[in-house]
Order: structure tokens, then C-alpha cells, then sequence
């Protein structure tokens, strides 16, 4: 089955807590004790209402203050697709976790507070959506029931958004728009009657039409090792396999690759995936790989194909999110660790 990425971005309560614990909630992707316990805690906090928040804040301090700090990863499925969601925090000082949770995600779900509109963690977070190459973006303007699901309203968020797009240089990328009310689940699976104006679709209904484009799931095989593994037991006294996640392309056993940067080279004997073995392992896959020979093979050593050597340089220029709160210093040495 498919798997689509997701991320949410957005600033502090514009709802992708919410969001998410209504797809789930609608999708019927919660449990009964799930759903019990959000009841519980809603009606301690003399809410009249599920608080959906509830169903993805996961530590005690998200749940006392009702904020999401740390990413949160939530796993559902439908029919068609399974979806891996990434909870991420809306507070300017919680960024770095944004950064994280949208790195490996193919699509961004922006939250807008419709009584706010466009802000200025808005454009921070759709800037770091572009730099990260983030293809399909929807722009969810959320807590419409809370302007009497304005048109007008929705129109002017939409037009300073598409303003805000009009500079991007990343002219790939696909940006939807739509109006919902998370906390009372209007477009997010089923459409809502409070918005007769929208024939669009509905949040659930737009991410079952998109399709799985990982960049790292296209070109040459890449396989950086995560680790070495080596038992040492009786059974096992003399394997060493070499464990990580493969990108880019399909490799097989009996292809010649080459280990970098030593640039030994050897060919690949086995192919495992958990008590299995196979012929053949394609990208995307966690696996570990045997080689014929017993060759020197440490955690960040990458293994190639050698009829698909990278190209090797010592000088590279590249785009970095500088995470840290000691601002970069132009001049200064620094380790680069991948």
C-alpha cells in the first residue's frame, strides 16, 4: 500500500493537533479506550466539546499546556493509502522540531487561524517548506465556524497567501487552499454545510488523490550504513551485515558497489529484511546487506553501485537550516556529520 508523509505547519493553536485528531477521530483510526480517555479529559477541563488535541500531544508538558513541542508521529490508514503524520510545534522557539518533522515529509498541511490570517510564522514555515523542496502544499484555513464561515474572509487569506507564493522560487511545488473547522470536522473528512460557497475538496479527499514522490526514492542506489551489525554468537559466529535504509534505486544481489569513501569495492552477497532473505531489495527498504568479502565497512560509510559512482569533490556549495542558537560564524571550522 502507498505511504504518503505528511507534516503540519502553522504557529501556536492555529489547530494541527485538532486537525489530525479529527482525521483520525473520522477515519475511525482511534480506540475505543482512545476515544474514552479524550472524553475524560475534555470534561475535566469543562469542555462542552472532544478536545482532538488530545489524541496526538504526548507529553505531560504538551497536555498541561495544551501545545505540541517535541514532533509527534501518527500512523493511519484508509482504503486507499496509509498516511504517516508528523505533529509539528507551532512556537517560534520550537522550530528546529518543525524543521525535522518536515524534512522528510511530502506534503505540508499549513494551518492559518481564519481570525488572524496570514502571519509571520506563516511565511516563516512556508519558507522552510520550500527550502526543504516540499512538492504538495495545502494551505488549511482553519476555525472558519469562529468568522461564521466567511467567504470574504477566506478569499482575503487566500489572496495574501497567494501573494506570499507569487515570490517562491520553487515554481514545482502544487498549493491548495481550504476552509475547514477542525474542531467541528467541516472539510476535513466530510464536507461541510456551513460552507455551501466550497466545491472543493476535503482535506482526507485531496491527500487520497495525491501520489508518493519521495526525492529519495529516485536515482542512483545510495546506502549509507547505519550501523555494522556483527552477533558473535554460535549460530551466527562469523556474519557481519552492514544495516541502513536504501535510496534512489534497486540493488541486487550479485551487484558490484563500491564502499565509500575507502572506494573498496565488492559485491553483495545477501540481502536481508528481518528473518528473510532476497534477490533484490528496492529503494525505500530497511535492510542488511552482506558482502563477499570481509572488507573494511563503518556506521557512515555510504555503499554504491560501482556502474553508479558519485561524483566526488571536496569543495560543495549547499543550503543548510542552521538550527542552533549560537548564530554561524562566516570563517569558523565546523564538523559536518551526516
Amino acid at each position: 500500500m502507498e505511504v504518503l508523509k505528511i507534516a503540519t505547519a502553522g504557529s501556536v493553536d492555529d489547530g494541527k493537533s485538532t486537525l489530525i485528531g479529527r482525521l483520525l477521530y473520522d477515519t475511525k483510526s482511534l480506540t475505543t479506550d482512545k476515544i474514552e480517555a479524550i472524553e475524560k479529559s475534555s470534561k475535566q477541563k469543562g469542555y462542552d466539546y472532544l478536545d482532538f488535541s488530545l489524541a496526538t500531544d504526548g507529553l505531560v508538558a504538551e497536555r498541561e499546556q495544551g501545545i505540541t513541542i517535541d514532533v509527534a508521529h501518527i500512523y493511519f490508514s484508509t482504503a486507499k493509502k496509509s498516511y504517516i503524520i508528523a505533529d509539528t510545534p507551532g512556537h517560534v522557539e520550537y522550530t528546529r522540531n518543525m524543521v525535522t518533522g518536515a524534512s522528510t515529509s511530502q506534503v505540508s498541511i499549513i494551518l492559518i487561524d481564519a481570525r488572524k490570517g496570514v502571519i509571520e510564522q506563516t511565511y516563516r514555515h512556508f519558507f522552510i517548506n520550500n527550502l526543504l523542496r516540499v512538492k504538495e502544499v495545502i494551505v488549511a484555513i482553519n476555525k472558519m465556524d469562529l468568522v461564521d464561515y466567511s467567504e470574504e474572509v477566506y478569499n482575503k487569506i487566500k489572496a495574501d497567501f497567494q501573494a506570499l507564493n507569487a515570490k517562491s522560487t520553487f515554481k514545482e511545488q502544487n498549493v491548495s487552499y481550504i476552509p475547514l473547522s477542525a474542531i467541528n470536522g467541516g472539510n476535513v473528512v466530510d464536507q461541510s454545510k456551513d460552507m455551501p460557497w466550497y466545491d472543493g475538496q476535503t482535506v482526507l479527499e485531496h491527500l487520497e488523490g495525491l501520489h508518493s514522490h519521495d526525492v529519495f526514492e529516485a536515482g542512483k542506489a545510495r546506502f549509507p550504513v547505519q550501523t555494522v551489525i556483527r552477533p558473535k554468537t554460535e549460530e551466527y559466529h562469523d556474519f557481519r551485515g552492514y544495516a541502513g535504509k536504501l535510496y534512489g534505486n534497486s540493488i541486487k544481489v550479485g551487484d558490484a558497489v563500491t564502499v565509500l569513501p575507502s572506494l573498496t569495492e565488492s559485491k553483495v552477497s545477501k540481502i536481508h529484511f528481518f528473518d528473510k532473505t532476497f534477490d533484490e531489495a528496492v529503494a525505500g527498504s530497511s535492510i542488511t546487506i552482506e558482502l563477499e568479502n570481509d572488507i573494511n565497512v563503518t556506521r557512515g560509510d555510504m555503499i554504491v553501485k560501482s556502474s553508479e559512482l558519485p561524483k566526488i569533490e571536496k569543495d560543495i556549495d549547499t543550503t543548510i537550516c542552521w538550527m542552533d542558537s549560537k548564530k554561524l560564524v562566516p570563517g569558523t571550522k565546523y564538523l559536518v556529520q551526516h
